[in-house]
C-alpha cells in the first residue's frame, strides 16, 4: 500500500465476530429506483454496483423491502420471498467479486410508502399519524398495524435475513433511520400506541429490538460463518414531540446490550450540532461515539466529499467512514485515495459522463433534477 496521509483511510478493520474489511471505506446505502416491477435487481443496477465496489472494504446496498406492503419506493428490490433468491445472489456476488463485504439494508418504509403501489391503497405505521412534509403539508394518514400483523412483519425481518445468507451477502444492515416503520415505532410522534408496542420509552423500544432478535436468531439458525448485523438511525426529528438525542442515547444503550456488530449514524452533514436532548454542544456524531465506546463502531456519513473530509470524520471517533454522493460522483473515490491521487477526486456531479458514472437512467433523472441533492457540473 502506497504510504500517503490519508493512509489511516486504507486500515484493515476487524469486527468483534471476526469478518475483516481490507480498509474503513464504506459505500454507503442509497436508493436507485431501478429494479424491476416483480422486485428483480436489474442489469442496470448490477453494473452500478460493479462499478463502485472495487473500493470500499464494505458496500450497503439500497433498502430492499422484506414485504411488498413495505416497498417504499418505485424500483425498489425485495428480499420478501425465496423467489427472489437468484436476484439476491446475483447482486451479492457482484459485489463480493470486486473485493467487498456485501451488506443487504433490510427495511418497511410504513407511511411513507406511496399509496399507488400499495394493494388497498393505505399505507400502514404504528399509529394513524400522516408524516409531516416540508411546506407545512402532511402525508396520507397510515392505518395503523395490528398485533398480528407487527409479529407477521417482525417474522418478515427474519427471513430476509436467512435469504440474504443464502444469498451470499456477508451481512445486513436494519434499516431504522430516515422515518421508516422501524423508526415510526420508537418516535413518540409517529407512535402514540397504548399496547405493548407503544407508550413510554420502553414499550417503543420493542419494535425495533423485535426485529433486531429475530434478525439475530435467524442468523444463529442459518449463517454457517460469521454474519454481520447493522443498525442504522437518524439521532433527531425535527417534530414536536419527536426523537431527540437523550431517546438516541436510550435506544444505542439497548441496541448495544442486545449485540450489534455496528451502528450507523444517518448524517447528512457528519459534523451537523444537535438540537435537542443534551446539554453538550460537540457534534452528534461525537456524543453519538461515546455513547457506543466500547460497545459497538460506529459508521460515520455525511457530505464527506474530499479524502481530506474523510481523514479529518475520524477524529470524531468513527470506525469506518460512509461515502454515499461521493461514490455517485466519483466511482474510483477510494481507488484514487489508494493510489496517491487524492487531488484528482471529483466533487461535483459531471452531467454529461452518465455512462462513464455508470448510473441506471432511473438514478440519473433524479439525481439531476432533484435540486440540492448533488453539486453538479454543467
Amino acid at each position: 500500500m502506497l504510504k500517503t496521509e490519508y493512509s489511516p483511510l486504507l486500515e484493515t478493520f476487524r469486527f468483534a465476530n471476526g469478518v475483516e474489511l481490507k480498509n474503513r471505506l464504506v459505500m454507503a446505502p442509497m436508493t436507485n429506483f431501478s429494479s424491476h416491477e416483480d422486485g428483480a435487481v436489474s442489469r442496470e443496477e448490477l453494473d452500478y454496483y460493479i462499478r463502485r465496489s472495487g473500493g470500499a472494504g464494505m458496500v450497503i446496498t439500497a433498502c430492499v423491502y422484506v414485504n411488498r406492503g413495505g416497498k417504499g419506493f418505485p424500483g425498489e428490490f425485495g428480499a420478501d420471498h425465496d423467489g427472489l433468491l437468484p436476484s439476491l445472489r446475483e447482486l451479492a456476488d457482484a459485489i463480493k467479486g470486486q473485493g467487498a463485504k456485501a451488506v443487504l439494508q433490510i427495511f418497511h418504509g410504513g407511511r411513507q410508502c406511496p399509496p399507488e403501489q400499495l394493494t388497498d391503497g393505505q399505507p400502514v405505521s404504528a399509529s394513524a399519524v400522516p408524516s409531516e412534509l416540508p411546506g407545512g403539508g402532511t402525508g396520507p394518514v397510515p392505518r395503523p398495524l395490528t398485533d398480528e400483523e407487527i409479529t407477521g412483519i417482525i417474522a418478515d425481518f427474519g427471513e430476509a435475513t436467512r435469504r440474504a445468507i443464502e444469498a451470499g451477502f456477508d451481512g445486513v444492515e436494519i434499516h431504522g433511520a430516515n422515518g421508516y416503520l422501524v423508526q415510526q415505532f420508537f418516535s413518540p410522534h409517529s407512535n402514540r400506541r397504548d399496547d405493548r408496542w407503544g407508550g413510554d420509552l420502553e414499550k417503543r423500544l420493542a419494535f425495533p429490538l423485535a426485529v433486531l432478535r429475530s434478525v439475530k436468531e435467524a442468523v444463529k439458525q442459518h449463517a454457517r460463518e460469521a454474519f454481520i448485523v447493522g443498525y442504522r438511525f437518524s439521532p433527531e426529528e425535527p417534530e414536536t414531540p419527536g426523537i431527540t438525542m437523550k431517546e438516541t442515547f436510550a435506544l444505542i444503550d439497548a441496541l448495544t446490550a442486545e449485540g450489534v456488530d455496528y451502528l450507523h449514524a444517518s448524517l447528512r452533514e457528519l459534523w451537523s450540532l444537535p438540537h435537542r436532548g443534551t446539554e453538550d454542544s460537540r457534534t452528534r456524531i461525537e456524543q453519538i461515539v461515546d455513547r457506543a465506546a466500547g460497545k459497538a463502531p460506529v459508521i460515520g456519513v455525511g457530505s464527506l466529499y474530499t479524502a481530506a473530509d474523510a481523514l479529518k470524520s475520524l477524529d470524531t471517533g468513527i470506525s469506518l467512514v460512509a461515502l454515499g454522493r461521493p461514490l455517485l460522483i466519483d466511482p474510483d473515490w477510494v481507488q484514487k485515495v489508494a493510489e496517491g491521487r487524492a487531488h484528482e477526486i471529483k466533487t461535483e456531479l459531471d452531467t454529461k459522463a452518465q455512462a462513464e458514472l455508470v448510473i441506471p437512467d432511473p438514478l440519473w433523472r433524479a439525481l439531476i433534477h432533484t435540486p440540492g441533492w448533488l453539486p453538479l457540473k454543467q
